[in-house]
Parts: C-alpha cells; sequence; structure tokens
C-alpha cells in the first residue's frame, strides 16, 4: 500500500507543471474573463448591462449570425469534402497513404494570415490568376470576390479539409474488408452497404469531426482579419476590436462577446457529446 501510495504521490509530481500550465493559461484567464464581463464600462460597477447590450444590439446579433451561418456552412462543406478524400486515401498503398496523410497535416497548420496573404495574391483583386484569365479573355471568376462571404467560404473550407481528413481517415480503418464481402453475398450494393453499415459505422467519427471544425470557425481571426478586416461583420473580429481598438476600447464589453463565443463551443461539444453516445447507444 505504501508503495502504490508513494507511486500516486510521484506521478501527481509529474503532472504538477501541466496542471499549473493548464491553470495558468487556460482556466485563469477563462475565469478572469467571465468575471469582467460582469463589469461596467467603469470597471467598478458589477452588472449584466454587457451581456443586455449585446443581445439588444442588431450590430452584435448580426455578428453572432454570420459567424454561426459561415462556421456551419464551412464545416459540412469541409467534412464531406474530407470524407471523399479520406476514403479516397484507403484505395492507395500504405507508403501512399502515409505521404498523403504527412501532406494533409502539413497543410492543416497552415491558416491565419499566411493563408489570407496567399489567396490575395492568387484570386485578389489584383491577383495572378485573376489577371491572368483577364488577360486570357476568360471570365471564369465572373462577379466572384474574394473579399465577401464567399471569399471567407473559400478560404474557411481550404483550412479546415485537410483537418477533416486527419479526423475521420482513421475511422475507415475500422471498416473491415469481411463486411463488405459478407454484404456483396447477401446480394446488397455497395451504396447499400455504405447506406445500411459504412455510415453508421463512420456517423461517431463524423459527428465528432463536424463539433470540432465547428469551434474552429467560430474561433478563427487571423484568417478573417487579414482578409475582410472590419469590412465583413464577425463575432472574433468584434471581441478584437473592443478590446485592442483604441477608439472603440470597451474591454468588458469584449469579455461578454468572448463569454458567449465560449459557451457556443462549449455547447457544440456538448452536443457532439450527446450524440455520440445516442449513435454508440444504437448501434449496440
Amino acid at each position: 500500500m505504501r508503495k502504490i501510495k508513494k507511486q500516486k504521490i510521484y506521478l501527481l509530481a509529474l503532472l504538477l507543471p501541466f496542471i499549473i500550465f493548464v491553470i495558468g493559461f487556460e482556466i485563469g484567464p477563462l475565469v478572469a474573463m467571465i468575471n469582467n464581463s460582469f463589469f461596467a464600462d467603469d470597471g467598478i460597477h458589477r452588472t449584466i448591462n454587457q451581456y443586455l447590450t449585446i443581445f439588444n444590439s442588431k450590430f452584435y446579433m448580426e455578428g453572432i449570425k454570420n459567424s454561426l451561418m459561415i462556421a456551419i456552412f464551412s464545416s459540412v462543406v469541409a467534412v464531406i469534402i474530407g470524407l471523399i478524400a479520406a476514403h479516397s486515401f484507403t484505395k492507395f498503398s500504405k507508403n501512399t497513404q502515409n505521404r498523403l496523410l504527412m501532406l494533409s497535416n502539413v497543410t492543416s497548420n497552415f491558416e491565419g494570415i499566411p493563408l489570407s496573404f496567399s489567396y490575395i495574391i492568387l484570386l485578389g483583386t489584383n491577383g495572378l490568376f485573376t489577371l491572368l484569365f483577364h488577360k486570357m479573355g476568360f471570365d471564369v471568376l465572373g462577379n466572384f470576390n474574394l473579399y465577401s462571404w464567399t471569399g471567407l467560404i473559400l478560404v474557411y473550407v481550404y483550412f479546415q479539409i485537410p483537418l477533416a481528413i486527419m479526423l475521420i481517415y482513421p475511422s475507415f480503418q475500422g471498416i473491415k474488408q469481411q463486411w463488405k464481402e459478407a454484404s456483396a453475398l447477401l446480394g446488397g450494393s455497395k451504396l447499400s452497404f455504405w447506406i445500411r453499415i459504412g455510415i453508421p459505422v463512420l456517423l461517431p467519427s463524423i459527428v465528432g469531426t463536424f463539433s470540432i471544425l465547428f469551434a474552429s470557425a467560430m474561433g478563427a481571426y487571423g484568417t478573417a482579419y487579414a482578409l475582410v478586416g472590419s469590412n465583413y461583420n464577425l463575432m472574433s473580429l468584434q471581441i478584437a476590436s473592443l478590446v485592442t481598438s483604441d477608439v472603440t476600447l470597451q474591454p468588458q464589453l469584449g469579455s461578454a462577446l468572448g463569454v458567449l463565443l465560449a459557451s457556443t463551443m462549449v455547447a457544440a461539444m456538448w452536443f457532439n457529446e450527446r450524440m455520440m453516445r445516442r449513435i454508440r447507444r444504437d448501434l449496440r
């Protein structure tokens, strides 16, 4: 018993730096943000007026709506494309799969300001492809505007697809070849196999991937800021403007928006957990 207690104490001592890190850089700022959101603009009197200001303002509610729409739409598109791409990966040899996964891993980290700058160079008003197609007489891009809703969706989907592939791909390893053979012997087509067996098995991974992509898109700041600046109303841009701006500096209101943003992400994770439990129960 003493040895077991000593081992537990030793393990806790090893975890101590990680615990301090989590408290200092995760829990501490979160508690400070929640506490700050219940102060008035003077930073002295406690109030819930910051939240009332948000819910009574069309400007802030529009930012929340825009962020939700972009996060949901881009996540759905990325999951669909990632699902198809991950399935395609399984058709290659192991060496090729490893190379494709390595490429996806590298690409998934290419986001923020570098990604937006790359799109501006290629598809901006004076971008490489924009000018090239114009000189060639091809109106391929038409009325496409990179600095709009469509441009934001395109950039968001780009950095979400590799992450979706990385998260969904391992689930395909759980689909056994024997299942496909058994389905074929019983007269089932490839389509019926995926509808009745494949998709239900992959569903927990799909739902979990969607929730992670949704949270990632909701919290994305650098990509949107570099691409549209303050020309498009997004929740993350509102928070940054309220916390860092010299003109509209209202850190208490920014903290309240941050709490709502964090609550949205927590709700997405909670929904994901409930859905995955229900799916796993139904599969049993």
